[in-house]
């Protein structure tokens, strides 16, 4: 742990007004761990003392900890029913768990619901069948191949959303057609940084900051007697992998929000030369190629992380008009030419339109 003086780069909009609060008494500390969801976490604080950012660190690391196995989808745990636990029981019996699942379950059938469901969680046969394959050409790259398309489209068989049963008056789950299963890659992550976004406020957190791998969640502003928002750098998709100035396609400023971006450029093994990555449209089996990468700004960031898979598997109009029904959603669209789009609101927060870190958006 240390106390560290830069300004962290972040990304996001603000959709209220930055307001004025006595700050010389807050430092800033930072921390970050490795042993959740399958990604680097980074805590950000203006905290009055090392021991207070030490406790709200240690509850932050200890939440997401219980929720990662919570939304596991591969391993068992003793004593607790996740994921792996109701796919392992589909179409056996509904299985009795946490609230955290019943919450993150309803909040996902919803927002399928809500943006033509494109993106389920149900889809976890396909998602599935490719993770495998990706996982063999990634480790054996000269024998690398595409699933064969009858096999995806068996798995497509089994992806009915209605047919994940959730009863929260009872606590259970259940998957009505045995051979289907969960997978919530698109948005858990992102809904078990909000609650633990919100559980840290409620403990008195006012300034900070809490990166899982992209899912991008501020708090307040910066308490640095400077700054009206925190800037978040958004990654170039077509650079490497690295966090720095040469490489950021724009800079966004904003508090109070959640910035997360979906993209080919992680997670992707390569079959004939072509680049085939894990985000997969699910009218035609293959991963979607409308763009290069998509980033959400929005106040939950469980809507920003679904949000940035939904808009991704949409072609540019359909996309579009979809983040501009939704009230307080901000989006960022890099085709694959590298042609930038952006919906107007987002404008407001880009440095290269004019925005600044040291001037509330308005």
């Amino acid at each position: 742990m240390k106390r560290v003086t830069a300004v962290f780069a972040v990304l996001l909009v603000l959709l209220t007004g930055c307001r004025t609060v006595p700050q010389s008494e807050y430092n800033k500390y930072t921390d970050s761990f490795f042993d959740t969801f399958d990604t680097m976490t980074t805590v950000v604080c203006y905290a009055r003392t090392e021991q207070e950012f030490a406790a709200y660190f240690a509850k932050i690391h200890a939440r997401l900890r219980k929720l990662h196995k919570l939304y596991d989808i591969y391993n068992t745990y003793e004593g607790i029913n996740n994921l792996k636990t109701i796919n392992d029981n589909a179409g056996k019996i509904p299985v009795k768990v946490d609230k955290e699942v019943i919450d993150l379950l309803i909040f996902a059938k919803d927002w399928s619901a809500r943006t033509g469901g494109n993106t389920n969680i149900a889809f976890g046969p396909v998602l599935r069948i490719w993770h495998n394959y990706r996982t063999e050409g990634i480790d054996d790259p000269q024998n690398a191949r595409l699933p064969p398309p009858a096999v995806l489209q068996e798995a497509a068989r089994h992806t009915d959303i209605d047919k994940v049963i959730v009863d929260p008056e009872n606590g259970t789950v259940y998957l009505a057609d045995s051979q289907m299963s969960l997978d919530v890659g698109a948005v858990a992550k992102g809904f078990a940084t909000e609650i633990v976004a919100r559980e840290m406020v409620a403990e008195g957190m006012r300034s900070g900051i809490i990166s899982a791998g992209g899912n991008i969640r501020l708090i307040g502003k910066p308490f640095d007697n400077v700054l009206e928002c925190w800037n978040i750098g958004i990654h170039d998709p077509a650079g490497p992998l690295v966090s720095d100035a040469q490489h950021t396609l724009d800079t966004v400023y904003v508090n109070d929000a959640a910035v997360v971006s979906s993209g080919g450029y992680q997670r992707f093994y390569v079959v004939g030369g072509k680049t085939y990555h894990h985000l997969i449209d699910p009218k035609t089996l293959l991963p979607a190629d409308y763009y290069r990468a998509v980033t959400v700004v929005a106040a939950d960031a469980g809507a920003a992380d679904f949000l940035s898979t939904a808009l991704f598997l949409l072609p540019y109009d359909e996309s579009r008009a979809l983040a501009e029904s939704l009230a307080g959603v901000e989006v960022i669209w890099v085709m694959p030419d590298g042609k930038v789009e952006v919906t107007e609101g987002m404008k407001k927060m880009l440095k290269s339109y004019g925005a600044s870190a040291v001037t509330p958006n308005k």
